[in-house]
């Protein structure tokens, strides 16, 4: 569908305020009915931008989140020379989920039930999940270059393990609403993969 500026602009308020929908609520809760009335939406309208219908729309909100999230990960991880870049890049990070009340909008589209109702919200998070790694990787390789990694460290299992714990650690994070367990996954990295 071609749209103007306008409605790019309506289309895309429609998104963000899902998102903001789903995480307030989760993605299991979340309601068209309720999207509609953040958004000052009508539902011909809601049914225009996304003929789908709620399936549609939570897998724009997956693009628009995973795009959002890759984008400030490569920004920050592409700049690593040293271990004061990891320690910023990590602040940046908690500081952020705080910043969202210690709350993930995409958690819920993890889960294997929505997967399996959900599969094209699922391929984009595998796709993000994929990408989110190659760029930690190459993070690690940034700093291994400048001689803060040893040389003999396999960083591709260095940032499957990094990316696993801090997958961990948002998953606590929002079961026990404490930001600890993922301050210390990213924080025991650094300490075993200092030189």
């Amino acid at each position: 569908m071609t749209l103007t500026r306008k409605g790019e602009l309506t289309r895309t308020r429609i998104v963000l305020g899902a998102s903001a929908e789903i995480l307030e609520s989760g993605v299991e809760e979340v309601r068209l009915e309720d999207i509609m009335a953040r958004t000052a939406t009508s539902k011909s309208q809601l049914f225009h931008y996304f003929p789908g219908g709620r399936e549609e729309l939570v897998l724009a909100v997956t693009r628009h989140e995973t795009e959002q999230a890759l984008a400030a990960q490569t920004a920050a991880l592409q700049s690593f020379a040293s271990w004061d870049d990891w320690q910023h890049w990590r602040d940046d990070m908690v500081a952020w989920y705080h910043g969202r009340g210690l709350r993930c909008p995409l958690l819920g589209l993890l889960s294997a039930d929505a997967g399996r109702r959900m599969p094209e919200a699922q391929a984009v998070m595998t796709e993000f999940m994929t990408a989110w790694q190659a760029v930690l990787t190459e993070g690690l390789r940034r700093l291994q270059a400048t001689g803060r990694i040893a040389a003999d460290t396999d960083v591709e299992s260095a940032a499957a393990a990094l990316l696993a714990g801090i997958q961990g650690g948002i998953l606590l994070m929002i079961t026990t609403k404490r930001i600890d367990h993922l301050e210390a996954a990213i924080d025991q990295a650094a300490a075993a993969l200092r030189a």
